[in-house]
């Protein structure tokens, strides 16, 4: 689950890590009220307004029809209203976006931390998350911060850095000190850096996160660490032992398809294919996609089904496919190891009757459990169905729709 900038700021701060302090809001006048506030508190003139929604690159995105970009600085009350009311309610395109953009129904007001003092300020990055292939969370970290990782991965490999943290022992204080010394800090900044990267963890684990993202990390002028922006992920699995963080989804940001297909409990992706799946497993959905590919379609969505499909997750699952307008074939691919064939198939002709009037091919391929006895069921419905035993006749079947 992914969350907004200012929520994961405020679930850092419980955990004692600085953030650039800002408030959220949904209007102008509020953003104007916001800046009042911010200049009471920090006494700078300047503040920045940015776009809330679940992307990146909100400072290089524009708002649809405007120069407005996504991040902006102002300094004053009527410069900071005017920017908000530029952003808010506008579609901003970002490069995580793509050409449809996201509505941004809430801007974030916040401090200016580019004051001027005694030390030069720096930007950093630093990244949490799990490495799969070893079993272990690493630290991912770069002097270079507050531009794209891909690209300084890609340009300067050597200035990346990685700190991988047994799950047992923790993050160990030497390996603090080691990011803040691979960083370049020294005196104050050094010793706030251990401290950040320090309870940075500590939020980590205990919010159950599946990715935290700082960038940039901002070394202030008076030798302060905090973190300029964050990007936080939520683990789904973990949100049973957190229901005051599930609270926090925005169903708004996320594709509604992908909601409604999360209330039949199915796991659901949209892609931008011609062939609409629907499969049992996701190793299967995953080849069933791989062989839609090779019969010469494109596959439309992935959707697991799971290992209880029955006739409402089966409908569900038929009319969440047919709602993108670009499907010309529908394959339905079930093994029948724990569900039965016949209960699939089953399933199938109740939705084609309860939904009715399915105007693109339906390509049913049923092996496993049951599979004759399925077979059998559907050839008799009298549907425009056409179902199939093996993979290589789903294939077939399926270049035919697509042809």
């Amino acid at each position: 689950m992914n969350l907004h900038e200012y929520q994961a700021k405020e679930l850092l701060k419980k955990y004692n890590v600085p953030v650039q302090e800002g408030i959220p809001v949904d209007r102008a006048d509020a953003a104007e009220e916001a800046y009042k506030n911010l200049k009471v508190q920090f006494g700078n003139n300047f503040a920045v307004v940015k776009a809330q929604i679940h992307a990146g690159g909100r400072g290089k995105g524009k708002i649809q029809g405007s120069e407005q970009r996504g991040v902006a600085v102002g300094k004053s009350a009527e410069e900071i209203k005017q920017i908000a009311s530029n952003i808010l309610g506008g579609t901003l395109v970002t490069i995580q976006t793509g050409p449809a953009g996201k509505l941004v129904n809430k801007v974030l007001v916040a401090q200016d931390v580019y004051y001027p003092g005694p030390n030069p300020v720096k930007e950093f990055y630093l990244s949490i998350l799990l490495d799969r292939g070893r079993g272990q969370n690493v630290i991912m970290y770069s002097t270079e911060g507050g531009m794209d990782i891909e690209e300084v991965a890609h340009n300067t490999p050597d200035k990346i850095f990685k700190e991988w943290v047994h799950a047992s022992g923790g993050l160990l204080p030497f390996q603090a000190r080691k990011i803040a010394f691979n960083l370049g800090l020294k005196g104050e900044a050094f010793k706030n850096c251990v401290k950040f990267v320090t309870n940075l963890y500590n939020a980590y684990v205990g919010l159950d996160c599946s990715m935290l993202e700082i960038n940039p990390l901002f070394k202030t002028s008076d030798e302060k660490i905090i973190a300029v922006d964050c990007k936080m992920n939520l683990d789904d699995n973990s949100l049973m032992r957190h229901p005051d963080l599930e609270a926090l989804r925005d169903i708004s940001e996320e594709d509604p398809t992908e909601v409604e297909a999360g209330k039949y409990n199915l796991n659901f992706v949209k892609l931008d294919g011609n062939v609409g799946c629907m499969v049992n497993g996701a190793g299967l959905a995953m080849a069933t996609m791989d062989m839609i590919k090779l019969s010469g379609g494109e596959p439309a969505n992935f959707l697991d089904v799971g290992g209880t499909a029955n006739a409402t997750t089966v409908e569900a699952g038929f009319r969440i496919i047919l709602k993108d307008p670009k499907v010309k074939a529908i394959l339905i691919n079930i093994f029948g190891g724990i569900v039965r064939c016949d209960r699939v198939a089953q399933g199938v002709i109740d939705a084609y009757k309860s939904i009715g009037n399915i105007e693109v091919p339906i390509i049913v391929r049923l092996q496993g459990t049951n599979a004759e006895e399925a077979k059998k069921l559907i050839e008799e419905s009298g549907l425009k169905v056409q179902s199939a035993i093996l993979l290589s006749e789903a294939a077939a079947l399926v270049n035919k729709a697509v042809a």
